[in-house]
């Protein structure tokens, strides 16, 4: 398994991290959509609609999507393109087409796979070819069905997400390096002179220990995580629901920072010593203001609403970096036992929208996804 695999499958590990709470004010940004007290507003006057997705056409169109085939975590057995696929369904008392994500259970004996030819804890996700940053993402999900809207054992989600590795010779991994500005020392990393950009905003999963009530709202900012959780007031009930989140990044400033301790790459600016302090950035890009004056490219806050019904905020470790919409459902094990056969994630419609906000960081996290497990079960040689 290569070093970015392994990155990837963090993603089924429960991480323990000290919370440091960044409370900022960054200038040029407008105020949120949302009131003090979580009304969702309306679109600001520069959003953009980026991507409209319906599955009208009754094929899912390659230029927009890709289906993963990945490996994550352990006592599952990854996810695969043959169990995502178009079908109709009644939504809201109208039939059309809608995306459908199989998960297969415990229980499970029929033909498709996953790693190592193992028939179950198989599921299936669809990812963005785009990627995106500052928005409103709204996706319209059902979960189950109302005969079994709550599938003990799956992990139906909706994410954005992006990676990218950066290495250097393993004698100076402990240093910045004048050859590769993106490499850090105190990224996360396995193995010398290996380090990882992660951002990631779960909006969100479901089912961790079969349960339902309160799904996981995460954020991913580098080698920094919070993890939390909101009530969803019932949305698991086998009925479709609209799921809205409002990602916002600013400029905030770093003070004390100079030239001399920067260096310029992929139209940004990084830092390159270690006498600045890890925790006033993060790892993330720095934009210049003027000699020796430079901003940090800040995500501010991810804000969650159901049915236009406020559910909560991230406003710690939030991602300023661009990443892809991730939509589906997957079986880890601490999701625990799926004592069933067959169960099934739906999604009617995705729409984005972008604020190009002045914290946005696109064009470093640019990667598709990658296979770790062939069509045989078997793993990649890279």
């Amino acid at each position: 398994m290569t070093a970015i695999d392994l990155f990837v499958s963090m993603k089924a590990i429960a991480l323990g991290s000290i919370v440091f709470l960044l409370s900022v004010s960054a200038p040029g940004v407008e105020p949120g959509p949302a009131d003090k007290a979580g009304k969702l507003g309306p679109l600001p006057p520069r959003a953009k609609l980026a991507l409209d997705e319906d599955w009208s056409s009754g094929k899912i169109n390659p230029k927009r999507w890709y289906a993963l085939r990945k490996k994550w975590g352990q006592n599952n057995f990854g996810v695969v393109p043959e169990n995502v696929g178009i079908v109709r369904d009644t939504v809201k008392g109208k039939r059309q087409r809608v995306l459908r994500c199989e998960a297969h259970g415990d229980q499970y004996a029929g033909p498709i796979t996953g790693q190592w030819k193992r028939k179950k804890r198989v599921g299936g996700v669809l990812v963005s070819r785009q990627h995106f940053a500052s928005g409103r993402f709204e996706v319209v999900m059902k979960i189950g069905s109302t005969a079994n809207p709550r599938p003990k054992g799956i992990v139906p989600a909706i994410w954005t997400y992006g990676y990218r590795a950066v290495s250097v010779p393993a004698k100076i991994a402990d240093h910045f390096s004048p050859t590769q500005p993106l490499y850090h020392p105190s990224l996360q990393k396995w193995g010398k002179g290996h380090a990882f950009y992660w951002s990631e905003i779960d909006f969100p999963e479901f089912g961790k220990d079969g349960k339902f009530d309160r799904p996981m709202y995460n954020t991913f900012l580098n080698s920094k995580h919070q993890p939390l959780t909101f009530d969803a007031h019932g949305a698991a009930d086998g009925r479709y629901h609209t799921y809205i989140t409002e990602w916002r990044t600013g400029l905030v400033p770093i003070k004390g920072v100079k030239d001399s301790q920067v260096a310029k790459a992929k139209g940004f600016y990084w830092i390159q010593d270690k006498a600045v302090d890890f925790g006033r950035y993060f790892g993330n890009p720095l934009k210049r203001l003027g000699r020796d004056r430079y901003a940090v490219c800040s995500g501010l806050t991810a804000r969650h609403w159901i049915d236009r019904r406020y559910i909560g905020e991230n406003k710690t470790f939030v991602p300023s970096m661009s990443g892809q919409l991730n939509l589906g459902v997957w079986l880890p094990k601490w999701a625990g036992p799926a004592p069933w056969k067959t169960a099934a994630v739906y999604f009617a419609r995705v729409r984005v929208w972008q604020y190009g906000d002045p914290g946005d960081v696109l064009g470093i996290l640019t990667e598709d996804i990658t296979d770790n497990f062939g069509k045989d079960g078997q793993p990649l040689r890279r």
